[in-house]
C-alpha cells in the first residue's frame, strides 16, 4: 500500500467525517458551507495546499473509485461529491450526530 493511500485510509478510520477538498473548488466550497451551517465537527485536507496533495487523489481513487473532489466520506462510508452531499441534506444531521461530528 501506497504511503499516500495509507495516510488517506488511516485519516477515514480514525475520523467520523473527512472531506477531501481542494481550497479554490466552488463544489468543495459547497459542501464546506452545508456542513459548517450544521455545525459539524470535520477532518478536511485541501490537497492543492499538500505536498502529497495528487498522491492522496490518486489514492482516493482506488478508494472510493472517485478521483474529484470534494470527497466526502462519512462514518468510513463513502458518501460521494457535493451533489451527493446536497441530495442527503434532510438525513445528514442524523448521519452526522451517528458519527459523532454534531
Amino acid at each position: 500500500m501506497s504511503a499516500a493511500k495509507a495516510k488517506a485510509q488511516s485519516l477515514i478510520n480514525e475520523n467520523g467525517v473527512v472531506v477531501f477538498s481542494k481550497s479554490y473548488c466552488p463544489y468543495c466550497k459547497s459542501s464546506k458551507d452545508l456542513l459548517n451551517k450544521l455545525g459539524a465537527k470535520y477532518k478536511l485536507l485541501e490537497l492543492d495546499e499538500l505536498d502529497d496533495g495528487a498522491a492522496i487523489q490518486s489514492a482516493l481513487q482506488e478508494i472510493s473509485e472517485q478521483r474529484t473532489v470534494p470527497n466526502i466520506f462519512i462514518k468510513q462510508k463513502h458518501i460521494g461529491g457535493n451533489s451527493d452531499l446536497q441530495a442527503i441534506s434532510a438525513t445528514l444531521p442524523q448521519l452526522l450526530k451517528d458519527a459523532g461530528a454534531l
